[in-house]
């Protein structure tokens, strides 16, 4: 069966966060189903976020809203199990809109996860994501 798998004991890192504000823009605010918080990056050439989860999971699909006009053109999805080096599972393009996009995933077993955008449609290179999900199951 597939859920979303970010629970409360994944631990979770993002590249930036803007102006530092983590009360208003950060990144717990990817994972607490609230239509009214963000994580808002801080600008640059690239943004990303670091899943580690409490077990080994196997990914189907990644799922992603930004905020119109503060999205990435270009994204990858890497993953690795222990101390392995992380290795890319998929390249994924999304568009520039406010709507949940959904992205298949090869099915990988990973312990971590890096979501990494690049090319942001931001001149200044700042991503808004109102809802990150990670869908699969634990093996």
């Amino acid at each position: 069966m597939t859920h979303s798998l970010v629970c409360p004991e994944t631990v979770s890192r993002v590249s930036s966060v803007l102006n530092r504000d983590t009360r208003q823009f950060g990144k717990k605010h990817l994972f607490d189903q609230n239509e009214e918080t963000c994580w808002n990056s801080d600008q640059g050439p690239s943004q990303w976020v670091i899943l580690e989860f409490p077990q080994r999971i196997r990914v189907f699909q990644l799922q992603i809203q930004f905020q119109g006009g503060f999205s990435s053109r270009r994204g990858h999805l890497e993953g690795s199990q222990g101390s392995e080096a992380l290795s890319k599972i998929v390249d994924f393009y999304p568009e520039d809109n406010n709507s949940l996009q959904t992205f298949p995933v090869p099915a990988a077993e990973v312990d971590q996860l890096k979501v990494t955008l690049e090319d942001a449609t931001d001149f200044f290179g700042r991503v808004v994501i109102y809802h990150l999900r990670v869908l699969g199951e634990r093996v």
